[in-house]
């Protein structure tokens, strides 16, 4: 029985090259005998292992982990000047969304009263923009009142409801 020659170093490395890029398989030898094994698309060199771009990674990452509706909640707070008008972020700032109501601090009762009136505007804005966030609704807060329950003059008592007259 003759004995078949050795292959050659280079000759056996373009065959494989050939075999992985798709070329035809070699026949006879022992790698023809070896069962093809299924590919499972985690192996280099196979389809579907082209480069993504970024932004469609990170898009697929945000769902899968159910990051969407806060990014897009933070993403709304960020842009509050676009989204109202400058005039309208000069005197408000929105605080944050709990439970589906945008929390908008304003700087006096009176923008809070006209912003009031404004609202179906702003939450249809807010729908079209960034329908992810959750936003159902808008409440405008005045300015916080002074307290003058602590403090370093605090006192117990009554406290200052005689120094106005």
């Amino acid at each position: 029985m003759p004995e078949q020659p050795a292959e050659s170093e280079p000759l056996r490395v373009y065959q494989h090259f050939r075999e992985v890029f798709g070329g035809q398989p070699r026949t006879g030898g022992a790698r023809a005998r070896r069962r093809v094994r299924e590919r499972s698309g985690g192996e280099p060199f196979t389809p579907g292992r082209d480069p993504r771009p970024l932004g469609d990674a990170i898009d697929g990452l945000t769902s899968q982990l159910g990051w969407s509706a806060p990014l897009s909640q933070h993403e709304l707070l960020a842009s509050w000047s676009t989204l109202a008008g400058e005039e309208i972020a000069q005197h408000s700032e929105p605080i944050g969304v709990e439970h589906g109501v945008l929390q908008v601090r304003c700087e006096s009762t009176a923008w809070a009263t006209q912003l009031r009136l404004l609202r179906a505007d702003l939450v249809t804005r807010i729908l079209d923009r960034y329908p992810d966030a959750g936003v159902e609704s808008i409440r405008f807060q005045g300015p916080d009142a002074p307290t003058w329950k602590r403090g370093p003059r605090s006192i117990p008592g009554r406290g200052p409801r005689d120094t106005y007259g």
